[in-house]
């Protein structure tokens, strides 16, 4: 069985966030999707308008996720990657070689976002 594993906050979930996940399970045969706790985001000066329990849930209601763990911290990717045995990590390109790290673990692939769309696009429009 080919693993995919993937990281995001997934807050305000969008059909980027979707055809995201989607792209990521197709190249592979089970998905793990790393998110984000709400004390991580505290740590990046994000603040998500979902708690991370409700984001699990969202994110488990997805037929292309099949399992979701927590993440902690920047440094936690490489263990994830060895203790899961994933076999490729993804993340959307506006990320491209910040994760080349992994490369000596697993395929690192950077895929492309949807254009138009994001959580910080839909909290402005929302604010104005």
């Amino acid at each position: 069985m080919k693993k995919v594993i993937t990281y995001g906050t997934y807050d305000l979930l969008h059909v980027g966030h979707i055809n995201l996940l989607r792209r990521a399970k197709e190249l592979g045969d089970y998905l793990i999707v790393g998110l984000s706790t709400d004390e991580f985001n505290a740590e990046k000066h994000k603040e998500a308008y979902h708690s991370y329990e409700d984001r699990k849930v969202i994110l488990e209601a997805i037929k292309y996720v099949d399992e979701v763990i927590p993440e902690n911290c920047w440094e936690q990717k490489t263990d994830d990657v060895v203790k899961n045995g994933a076999d490729v990590f993804v993340m959307g390109d506006d990320w491209k070689g910040k994760f080349d790290f992994l490369k000596d673990y697993c395929e690192v692939v950077y895929l492309p976002r949807t254009v138009g769309i994001s959580t910080t696009k839909i909290k402005h429009d929302l604010h104005g």
